[in-house]
């Protein structure tokens, strides 16, 4: 049963705020074993991201995302760019975007450690997505206010603002979405730095949840070995905070 229907159906009393907060969530996918039943619990019609898995493949984001369509959610497909193959893949990918009338997509650069094909990072990819007339309105993509373990501050911001540049160029929205942060200070800080830096694109923060700690350690092994360990690396942080009592 979905989160909403248990919200719904429960006896507990809950706030307007809390229902309109949950009936506007928007639901994020990951390509896994537990896929069907997680696709069963979707409310109808609920918009969803479907995230790009090193393991399995592009082709898998846009299986899963070609069913919800025809099912009538509105999906966000997440593309990385490690996994894009050449210059012809973006050209095939945006066509399919079109193909299947997909309004926005969210590109990440990826955790594949090693690229099957030329791009590296997501300013790559996204120049290149720009210019292939996908049709989308609004494209995403992430930010880290904690920092990354790989890539220094600096580079990070120079990142976000050529991405901002590239998309006011092509008169396509943006849409940055923070890496899961615990710390609001930091949140505030990062946000205000890179706001007087003169990023105005709109940032959604990536806030936990309510999850058990076991089922979110085990989801970064579910993914694969490799994968998960630099999961672990990229988010040490974030991992000993939730951990600690």
């Amino acid at each position: 049963m979905s989160i909403f229907s248990r919200l719904v159906k429960s006896s507990v009393e809950v706030s307007p705020a809390a229902k309109k907060l949950v009936s506007n969530m928007r639901y994020e996918l990951i390509p896994m074993k537990s896929i069907e039943q997680a696709i069963l619990d979707l409310p109808s019609r609920a918009p969803v991201s479907v995230t790009c898995s090193p393991v399995k493949g592009i082709s898998a984001t846009q299986e899963i995302s070609a069913r919800l369509i025809a099912s009538g959610h509105e999906v966000v497909p997440h593309f990385a760019a490690r996994l894009v193959e050449s210059r012809e893949h973006v050209q095939k990918l945006a066509n399919w975007v079109r193909e299947q009338g997909i309004k926005e997509v969210f590109l990440i650069a990826g955790d594949a450690e090693n690229p099957l094909g030329p791009y590296t990072d997501g300013v790559e990819l996204l120049r290149d997505f720009l210019d292939s007339n996908s049709g989308v309105a609004r494209v995403g993509f992430g930010s880290y206010p904690d920092g990354h373990a790989f890539i220094s501050r600096e580079a990070l911001s120079t990142a976000l603002h050529d991405k901002q540049k590239l998309l006011n160029e092509a008169g396509v929205q943006g849409l940055a979405s923070t890496q899961m942060c615990f710390d609001v200070v930091q949140i505030r800080q990062w946000l205000k730095s890179e706001r007087d830096n003169g990023f105005s694109v709109p940032v959604q923060l990536g806030v936990p949840g309510v999850v058990d700690r076991a089922r979110l350690m085990s989801l970064g092994v579910r993914v694969g070995v490799g994968a998960s360990m630099r999961y672990l690396s990229k988010n040490k942080a974030s991992i000993m905070k939730m951990l600690s009592p």
